[in-house]
């Protein structure tokens, strides 16, 4: 039976730094960022139903899914939010079930950004990892992204609420510090987890 850490975290916490921390350390990373990139970038296995559904507009010049176009569209109606969410999930899901099954380590760190907002991922992971800052670090670190402050802050305001994604956690990095304190505390982790991996 493989363990598995769910990784969260909300917009700019540093889920992505954290997970690289992972893998360098060895252990099997598989990310629903990174897999949602695949569907909907060219020849992606999601562009058909989200042309279908979203029409020409939804895709970009270089064929895959125009990223703005689908954020602009999402965040300001809530339905066709979930239409996309419905596109999406099932195949992310699908393809996550599939790597985790397929990877090699230790133990796997399973990076999804709602984890807590979705029941579902919670009941497929041994472990909680929430990496958290509190929301201005989010919002300063976002701001590099070029994203306007009012729609960084309306994306944290769509996530669940920082109390309750810690509460949720079993194991918190508080990433406010360095890149070499994020580091010590993924190398702490990293040996809790073997130990907990082991049989």
């Amino acid at each position: 039976m493989k363990f598995v850490v769910g990784l969260t975290g909300g917009i700019g916490s540093g889920k992505s730094a954290a997970a690289a921390e992972f893998a360098r350390l060895g252990a099997a990373v598989v990310d629903t960022d990174a897999i949602a990139h695949e569907l909907t970038g060219r020849d992606g296995r999601a562009l058909a139903e989200i042309r279908s559904r979203f029409g020409e507009a939804a895709i970009a010049g270089d064929g895959s899914m125009d990223r703005e176009v689908m954020r602009e569209i999402a965040f300001s109606d809530p339905q066709a939010r979930r239409q996309l969410e419905g596109i999406l999930h099932p195949l992310i899901r699908e393809e996550s079930a599939r790597r985790i099954q397929a990877a090699v380590g230790p133990y796997i760190v399973y990076v999804v950004p709602l984890l807590i907002e979705s029941g579902d991922y919670a009941r497929r992971v041994d472990r909680v990892l929430v990496v958290d800052v509190p929301e201005d670090i989010q919002v300063e670190r976002v701001r590099t992204r070029g994203l306007a402050e009012e729609r960084i802050r309306s994306i944290i305001r769509s996530q669940v609420a920082r109390a309750e994604r810690l509460k949720a956690a079993d194991d918190v990095i508080d990433n406010r510090g360095s890149l070499e304190t994020l580091r010590n505390q993924v190398a702490a982790l990293h040996e809790k987890y073997l130990q907990f991996s082991s049989p």
